[in-house]
């Protein structure tokens, strides 16, 4: 079955801030914030302090995945050139995003290089309190100010895609009424919503609230990090596998999307998981399967 891995991250090197201020690579995979606090976010043998396009790609050959979205990511800091520059190097195998800061009082002139110069096609922000944005900022409505007009612009590109990480369900960030009110404002803009809204195990009931706001014909969720959200439960995950039936329930198998958030995840799962767990349950019927793990994709990344 082919494969698209519609959630991945690359990276030079960590540029990172956050809610616990600039992370620090210190070896071997690990990094340091400046509280303190450490972390593994390479699984080892894949690199010391950098994830560089190459190790995907081996990692991808490995596992017959057929390309992937390179997706900015807080956690690593932006990568935009480079991902762009991956892509253009490796057009049969990525298609990346590229993301910034709209509080950055140049950000018109970051998004026009973007959109002019680099021809970025997919935009993602991360705006969740754990891992983004709103963890470094005070607490701001997604779709108002200073995003708004930033979202305006990109929805005039085209063939663009949004993606936005707006969080778990018990934080302030995760807005899904903004996701409708954007959906519904830009019908023309595909967007992504990620981590299938990063619930935990006991999130169930507010995820079940939550998802009609997703349900319209241009957003998808991808189901990235689903293992890591649900931890410590082990494999095959039954409360992940749990959270995608409902998502298949309320917004159909053609909007639901396959991704891991290599690398960090593979600090604690092989990557062959990240996919069986799908592939093994009863979720999805065989053809649903290559929808969500590739099709669905296509037609969200706009990749035909």
């Amino acid at each position: 079955m082919k494969k698209i891995d519609a959630h991945a991250h690359i990276f030079e090197r960590i540029a990172s801030f956050g809610k616990c201020g600039e992370l620090r690579p210190i070896g071997n995979g690990v990094c340091r914030w400046a509280n303190g606090d450490e972390m593994a976010i390479i699984p080892k043998g894949y690199g010391d302090k950098e994830f560089m396009a190459e190790t995907l790609l081996k990692i991808m050959d490995e596992e017959d995945v057929e390309k992937a979205i390179l997706l900015q990511g807080s956690l690593y800091g932006f990568q935009n050139e480079y991902a762009m520059e991956t892509a253009e190097k490796y057009p049969d195998r990525f298609k990346a995003a590229v993301t910034l800061d709209a509080f950055c009082k140049e950000a018109d002139s970051i998004l026009n290089h973007f959109i002019n110069d680099l021809h970025a096609k997919v935009f993602k922000f991360e705006v969740s309190v754990g891992g983004g944005m709103m963890g470094y900022h005070k607490n701001f409505i997604i779709d108002g100010e200073p995003f708004g007009k930033i979202f305006e612009k990109i929805s005039k590109v085209e063939k663009a895609t949004l993606v936005l990480d707006i969080g778990s369900p018990f934080m302030e960030s995760c807005q899904v009424e903004a996701v409708d009110r954007l959906a519904q404002k830009y019908p023309n803009l595909n967007i992504v919503v990620c981590h299938l809204l990063a619930p935990r195990r006991e999130d169930g009931a507010t995820l079940e609230k939550a998802l009609p706001y997703l349900k319209h014909k241009n957003v998808w969720i991808d189901l990235s990090a689903l293992p890591w959200n649900v931890s410590p439960e082990a494999y095959p995950y039954p409360t992940a596998l749990k959270f995608i039936s409902m998502a298949k329930e309320v917004l159909g198998t053609e909007k639901i999307i396959w991704g891991t958030d290599s690398p960090c995840v593979m600090t604690k799962f092989k990557y062959a998981d990240l996919y069986n767990f799908i592939i093994e349950s009863d979720v999805f019927t065989e053809k649903e399967l290559e929808m969500v793990f590739y099709h669905n994709a296509v037609e969200a990344y706009y990749l035909g």
